[in-house]
């Protein structure tokens, strides 16, 4: 009896019965146990990237002794030193900040104008072109027939050997297609009641209430292209062409002397011990110093695109 006065004069005065109070303490515990766990899966992802950063900046003996954890061990930049004055470096980072921005731009018109027709319910032979596009997801030519039809069209150690061949991402066209489907069609009939073509509604009215998508798009083939290295590998046979992560695969894999870069007898132990962690270094500092200005678009973009009204 005391316990229902006391429900109800505690609803009366805050709007919240006993009970949902009861149900708030053990939200607060959920919600700090999901803190705690989040925290220690933030810290397991991060703790391999801060372990490259230390030992880029550590000395050879820390380690080869394996005394580097977070923080850098007998501070050294000699490698550093090493990697930016080398002219291979810079040229096959020049080329891969061309291939990146070429690759993400064509990358992106074909998706988008893809996308955007197949969204269309009323095209003739939709389904069949979104068959197409999903078979290319779980089926295709091979290796060998992949190699053979871009050494015939003459691609081989040009730009195109490397930008072309996954220029689209099925993944990444599925999640726009389903974008478009959701926009409101009557933004589109009034805009061709204004007398916009279909290229003007895409252009003029479409694309920009598509900024979310668009940000999230452009970051995914960023990074795919940024990171890429196998069809480089595969397709470039001159050393001056390739992106800077052949330069890094090569450091890894030991195919490159460091002694030809120009180091000395005195500090070659110290560039072996750490070439690797400093060139990843470098090779991620771009991706890493975009994704803070498009990070917001993420979670947006991915779910107006995935989610069906």
């Amino acid at each position: 009896m005391n316990g229902a006065l006391l429900n109800r004069q505690a609803k009366k005065d805050t709007g919240v019965l006993l009970k949902d109070m009861k149900e708030s303490r053990g939200m607060k515990a959920f919600r700090i146990f999901n803190l705690a766990f989040l925290l220690v899966v933030v810290f397991l992802t991060v703790y391999p990237f801060l372990n490259i950063i230390a030992q880029s900046f550590s000395s050879e003996g820390f380690i080869n002794s394996g005394q580097v954890n977070l923080f850098p061990r007998g501070f050294n930049v000699e490698t550093y030193k090493l990697i930016l004055a080398d002219s291979t470096f810079w040229n096959n980072y020049g080329n891969t900040v061309l291939y990146t921005v070429v690759a993400t731009a064509i990358s992106m018109v074909l998706t988008t104008t893809f996308a955007y027709a197949i969204a269309k319910k009323d095209l003739k032979g939709r389904s069949f072109f979104i068959g197409i596009a999903v078979f290319t997801m779980f089926f295709n030519g091979g290796l060998i027939p992949n190699y053979v039809l871009i050494s015939s069209l003459g691609m081989r150690d040009s730009i195109w050997a490397v930008v072309l061949p996954n220029a689209i991402s099925v993944f990444n066209l599925l999640i726009m297609k389903s974008f478009f489907e959701n926009m409101p069609r009557e933004l589109e009939e009034a805009a061709a009641i204004d007398g916009l073509t279909q290229y003007g509604v895409l252009f003029r009215v479409v694309l920009p209430l598509s900024k979310a998508i668009v940000a999230t798009m452009v970051l995914f083939y960023a990074v795919a292209n940024w990171n890429s290295w196998f069809q480089a590998f595969l397709y470039l046979d001159k050393p001056e062409l390739f992106p800077v992560t052949i330069y890094l695969r090569n450091m890894i894999a030991g195919a490159s002397n460091t002694a030809s870069a120009g180091s000395t007898v005195e500090n070659v132990g110290q560039i072996a011990a750490n070439i690797q962690s400093v060139t990843i270094v470098l090779t991620v500092i771009p991706i890493l110093c975009v994704y803070p200005f498009v990070q917001k678009y993420f979670f947006s973009g991915i779910m107006l695109g995935s989610v069906k009204e």
